[in-house]
């Protein structure tokens, strides 16, 4: 069974990298702070592939695992990349691909389901880590305004989750997308998929919200992560 979050991706995935520029900034961002040049890569979450095309080295294998299928079928395949459409946070479908030298993730471990027992898992299983993941800073105004509560991670809460098992560096960047009108801003968020295929908000509710928004942009908050794991 695909999560609504995944199949909220696959249903826009056509329409994905047309509408976000933002998560290919973001892999751009993440890539450019890895320093070694890792010959086995697995991408959690890899999406249509905005990592996998990024990276500027040769690799050995590149492994993307991601449970949205119109999302695995845009990533590009050869004999050195492998897409696997399933659930990353599996550790049947982990086992097969770990361990790795780089375990990367950009955009996607905040629809993580149980992300201390992902990360505890792979601590003693990759030699390095990459990962940008969205915090419940993300569409602050928007949930100020509507008085629902984000189900995005505390970016605080991340940190102390990963430095538990990681030696790291972090960085916190905030990002902004302006729109013409209101209208085209929650376009953006319906198309683009960051939603997480969560509806919450009635119709009235949602076409008040969007008369009464005050600004032409969207805020997001991202946490990057470069580390290794702790030795044993």
């Amino acid at each position: 069974m695909i999560a609504k979050h995944a199949h909220e991706f696959s249903k826009n995935a056509y329409r994905y990298d047309a509408h976000n520029a933002l998560q290919q900034s973001i892999a751009d961002y993440l890539i450019a702070g890895i320093t070694a040049r890792a010959a086995r890569v697995v991408d959690l979450g890899c999406g249509s592939g905005a990592v996998c095309k990024r990276l500027t080295w040769n690799y050995e294998r590149f492994v993307g695992i991601d449970s949205a299928p119109a999302m695995c079928a845009l990533h590009p395949q050869s004999d050195t990349i492998e897409v696997v459409c399933d659930d990353f946070e599996s550790q049947e479908v982990l086992q097969a691909f770990l361990p790795c030298d780089l375990l990367i993730s950009s955009s996607a471990l905040q629809w993580a389901n149980d992300l201390e027992a992902l990360l505890s898992y792979v601590a003693t299983r990759t030699h390095e880590i990459a990962f940008a993941v969205f915090t419940d800073r993300t569409f602050q105004t928007l949930y100020d305004l509507s008085g629902l509560p984000s189900f995005l991670p505390n970016a605080k809460e991340l940190r102390k989750m990963i430095e538990q098992r990681f030696t790291c560096r972090f960085e916190i960047k905030t990002f902004e997308l302006f729109f013409e009108d209101s209208l085209s801003l929650f376009r953006y968020i319906k198309k683009s998929g960051v939603s997480g295929g969560q509806k919450r908000l009635s119709v009235a509710q949602t076409k008040q919200l969007i008369q009464n928004y005050p600004q032409r942009h969207l805020e997001f908050e991202v946490l990057f992560v470069w580390g290794t794991p702790f030795k044993a």
